[in-house]
């Protein structure tokens, strides 16, 4: 797999500051709304909340599931907000996403395809993990030979791994039957090296933060609808559309919040039973 490196300076102290903002779900039709919420006035949101950390943050991480409706324009729409950060943002397919389309649209907006982002003291890989047509995910032999290669390529750089799928149950059945498939064969692969220091998925649209083995696991609220913790059938929470803050230091710790933006500013359908 030919990988597409990108450099990231830290700061003075040695520390990558990132926003992780994913599952933005966006329409071309700005009127229209996932479960209630207009998806792309939710997002701009979001990102204006963000503004905040704008002067210290180094990147955007973008973990998938960008469009709902496959258009070019909601491409666009995405690139057009998330530029207005003014720093770079590197991204991946979520199981929504159609490459076809995805690629050449945020391409032609100057969001290149890039695989691996290395910085002094830390590396970040962006693994594809859809199988296009259904949600769960999948790495193939490809994705984990690049992974492979990666962290034995840089020993002794701290490691994030950004995923679009979970890798580890989250404990509502529903979701959890949209994990990542070969979660054991993930798992295995990663467990030699002692330099990764956290997974980070999106999909799931809830926060979680679990520590196995060393490794920290998490995921991150989606910038629309947030799905209920804990619920083994269909539930959508009421809690507020979000994102995730993440430091990075040279010592190898992170330092992470989640994000979000005033409660009650949009609202869910509750009677909805899935999408």
């Amino acid at each position: 797999m030919k990988t597409k490196v990108a450099q990231l300076k830290a700061n003075k102290q040695g520390c990558l500051e990132l926003l992780q903002i994913t599952d933005t779900h966006l329409f071309a039709d700005r009127d229209k709304d996932l479960l209630g919420i207009k998806t792309v006035q939710s997002y701009e949101a979001v990102v204006e909340h963000a503004r905040q950390y704008s002067t210290d943050c180094q990147a955007v991480l973008s973990t998938g599931d960008l469009s709902q409706d496959h258009s070019a324009q909601s491409y666009l729409d995405f690139t057009t907000e998330i530029k207005t950060l003014d720093m770079p943002c590197y991204w991946l397919p979520g199981n929504h996403d159609i490459q076809t389309i995805m690629l050449p649209s945020l391409l032609e907006q100057g969001l290149a395809r890039t695989t691996q982002i290395s910085s002094e003291y830390w590396q970040i890989i962006l693994l594809d993990s859809q199988v296009e047509g259904v949600p769960h995910g999948f790495l193939s032999d490809t994705q984990l030979c690049f992974l492979e290669e990666a962290l034995a390529e840089h020993p002794y750089k701290h490691t994030l791994i950004c995923i679009h799928h979970h890798i580890l149950p989250v404990g509502s059945a529903w979701l959890d039957q949209h994990i990542l498939k070969n979660n054991e064969q993930f798992l295995d692969l990663i467990k030699p090296f002692k330099n990764i220091r956290a997974v980070l998925s999106g999909h799931v649209h809830q926060a979680s933060d679990v520590n196995q083995d060393g490794v920290r696991f998490l995921t991150t609220p989606s910038t629309c609808v947030q799905f209920k913790p804990n619920s083994d059938d269909f539930a959508l929470d009421s809690r507020a559309p979000g994102y995730r803050y993440l430091g990075l230091h040279k010592n190898g710790e992170i330092e992470t919040k989640v994000e979000r933006i005033e409660q009650g500013a949009f609202t869910v359908d509750e009677d909805a039973k899935g999408y």
